[in-house]
C-alpha cells in the first residue's frame, strides 16, 4: 500500500508531511524518558524484520491481486506505539530513498497510513482493550486479527481520501473505495495471522517485552538476547531467500487502481513530481529491490512466469535494506537516548 507521488497533489503531500512530522515529534517526546539501552537495538532488529517481511507479497486467491505485511501493529505491540511509529518511519524512509518503493512526496502519506493508524488508533483503542490486563494465547490471536484488519482498513481509506483531496479524477471516490476496502480486508486477514504468529513467538520467549511496551516502560535489566537473535535470523532468511517467493500480482492498491481507471500507475506531470522523481532516481541504488538496469527492457513471458524468482539483486536488497533500517532505527533511538541523558544531567 505504498503510494506513488503521482497519486497525490503537492498540497496534500505537504499537508501529510506536516502531519507525519508532528506525529514523529510527539513520539520522540513521549519515548524520550522510556527508551533505554535495551530497547534501542530491539527497535533496529524489529525494523529490519518488518522491512524484510514487507518484501513478500502474497497472492489473494481468486482476485489476481496480492498484499504484503504492513507491520505497524507488530511494532506497536512489541515496542509501544511511540517507538513503533518511529521504527515504521525508518522503514519507509529507507524504502523510498534507496529502493524507490513509494514516492518522496507521498512519504508523509505512507508513514501516516501505515504507521499512524496502527500505532495510535488501532493499537491503543482496540488491541489493548481486547487484551486487557493479562496476556493469553487466544486473546493475542483474536486481538491481532481484529486490530490488523481495522488498522489496514483505516490505512486503505486514508489512501482513498488522499487521492480524493488531490483531485485525481481517474480514481472516483465511490468506485475506488468499493475496491480498496474489500481487497484490504482480505489482506488484513493474512496480516492478522502473521501478526499473531510474530507476537506469539515473542510472548512465549519473553512476555515481559509486551507487558512493558503496553505500559510504555523501559526494558531495564530484562534479558532479550534470545528474542533479538530469533528476529534477526528470521529477518535475514526472509530478506535473502523468502523474498524470491513473492507474488508477481499487483498489490491491493495497484489492483484497485487498475479496476477503477484501467491503469496500475498514474502519470505525474507536475514540476515538483518530476524533480522529486529525479532525486529518487539518484538515491535509489536498488530500485524495485533489484539491480539498476542499463535500459528499460520489458521482461519476456518466460521471465515473468518464473517462480520462485531467484535473484541476487532481490537477496542483496533484503540484506542491505534490513541492515540500513536496523542502523537508522537504532541510530534514531541512540540520539534520543543521548539527548535524554544530557537533559537529566543538566536538571
Amino acid at each position: 500500500m505504498h503510494m506513488a507521488d503521482a497519486l497525490i497533489s503537492p498540497a496534500v503531500g505537504a499537508t501529510m508531511w506536516a502531519a507525519t512530522a508532528g506525529a514523529a515529534a510527539y513520539s520522540i517526546k513521549k519515548v524520550q524518558s522510556k527508551l533505554d539501552d535495551k530497547k534501542i537495538p530491539l527497535m533496529g532488529v524489529m525494523g529490519a524484520f518488518i522491512f524484510a517481511a514487507q518484501m513478500i507479497n502474497f497472492s489473494i486467491p481468486g482476485t489476481g491481486s496480492s498484499g504484503h505485511l504492513g507491520g505497524g501493529l507488530i511494532l506497536a505491540i512489541l515496542l509501544g506505539p511511540y517507538a513503533g511509529f518511529l521504527a515504521m518511519a525508518s522503514i519507509l524512509i529507507i524504502q523510498a530513498l534507496f529502493f524507490a518503493d513509494g514516492g518522496l512526496l507521498a512519504l508523509g502519506c505512507n508513514i501516516f497510513n501505515l504507521g499512524f493508524f496502527t500505532c495510535f488508533v488501532a493499537y491503543p483503542l482496540v488491541y489493548k482493550n481486547m487484551i486487557g490486563k493479562e496476556f493469553f494465547a487466544k486473546r493475542i490471536i483474536i486481538a491481532s486479527m481484529v486490530t490488523a484488519i481495522i488498522g489496514l482498513q483505516l490505512g486503505a481509506f486514508g489512501v482513498v481520501l488522499e487521492t480524493l483531496f488531490s483531485g485525481k479524477t481517474e480514481l472516483p471516490f465511490s468506485s475506488f473505495v468499493l475496491l480498496m476496502q474489500p481487497i484490504h480486508l482480505a489482506i488484513g486477514i493474512v496480516e492478522g495471522l502473521v501478526t499473531a504468529a510474530a507476537v506469539s513467538f515473542v510472548w512465549k520467549a519473553r512476555p515481559e517485552i509486551m507487558e512493558k511496551a503496553a505500559l510504555n516502560q523501559a526494558l531495564g535489566a530484562l534479558p532479550i538476547k534470545k528474542v533479538m537473535i530469533g528476529l534477526a535470523a528470521i529477518a535475514v532468511f526472509t530478506g535473502a531467500v523468502l523474498s524470491w517467493f513473492a507474488s508477481s500480482h499487483p498489490d491491493g492498491l495497484e489492483w484497485s487502481m487498475f479496476k477503477t481507471s484501467g491503469k496500475e500507475e498514474l502519470e505525474a506531470s507536475g514540476n515538483i513530481h518530476q524533480k522529486l522523481a529525479a532525486i529518487q532516481g539518484e538515491t535509489a541504488f536498488l530500485p524495485d529491490y533489484g539491480f539498476k538496469a542499463a535500459g528499460k527492457i520489458e521482461p519476456t513471458e518466460e521471465q515473468t512466469e518464473k517462480w520462485p524468482a531467484v535473484n541476487g539483486g532481490t537477496s542483496l536488497s533484503g540484506l542491505v535494506g534490513g541492515m540500513m533500517t536496523l542502523l537508522l532505527a537504532a541510530f534514531m533511538g541512540f540520539i534520543i537516548n543521548v539527548k535524554n541523558k544530557v537533559k537529566k544531567r543538566s536538571e
